[in-house]
């Protein structure tokens, strides 16, 4: 991108961000249940699948922009 290694990462940041919040907020839509509620029910394997999909959404997009 250019010679300004803090820019750089701020973009690559930001731009990461975005990507995986879009990314999971399409995943809550699509999913037959709703996520929210059943984790604020305590409901312990929907969170576990959240977070899976928030990890492995991350790891995608890491090496996506490494």
């Amino acid at each position: 991108m250019n010679d300004i290694p803090i820019l750089n990462a701020l973009v690559y940041g930001v731009t990461g961000i975005l990507i995986f919040a879009a990314a999971f907020s399409i995943f809550v839509k699509v999913w037959p249940i709703d996520l929210w509620r059943e984790i604020r029910e305590r409901n312990v394997a929907a969170a576990i699948v959240a977070g899976a999909v928030a990890l492995g959404l991350c790891w995608i997009i890491a090496a996506t922009m490494h």
